[in-house]
């Protein structure tokens, strides 16, 4: 993938993942220090995904496809679509901790429905 300014951009995923041209995995076997403190601090930042995966799911129960959702029954996706933006939302009612680990502001809610 490139972007409109022709820089490369990379998808970065765990072992589950195939290795493809635009998608990084964690170095694995002998590594180098600076590989190690690569996957280190990948890992870190990684958790950031599973925490908005799980407030998802805190604020929208039903979603908890485990326990609630039937498969082939429930329109899965697009439940879990609209799960997603009003989590979106109340994050930018009220943060999250994803922002609060990168220091960032989240937009307003104005400027992410707009």
């Amino acid at each position: 993938m490139v972007t409109p300014a022709g820089d490369e951009i990379y998808l970065y995923g765990d072992r589950a993942y195939p290795l493809t041209p635009n998608l990084m995995r964690p170095y694995r076997g002998q590594i180098t220090e600076e590989q190690q403190a690569f996957n280190t601090e990948m890992s870190r930042v990684r958790n950031s995904v599973e925490w908005e995966f799980s407030k998802i799911v805190r604020l929208w129960a039903f979603l908890d496809f485990k326990k609630k959702i039937k498969l082939f029954l429930s329109p899965v996706g697009k439940l879990y679509l609209v799960g997603v933006l009003l989590s979106n939302c109340h994050t930018c009612l009220h943060g999250s901790e994803t922002s609060q680990f990168f220091g960032l502001n989240p937009p307003t809610l104005e400027e992410y429905l707009y």
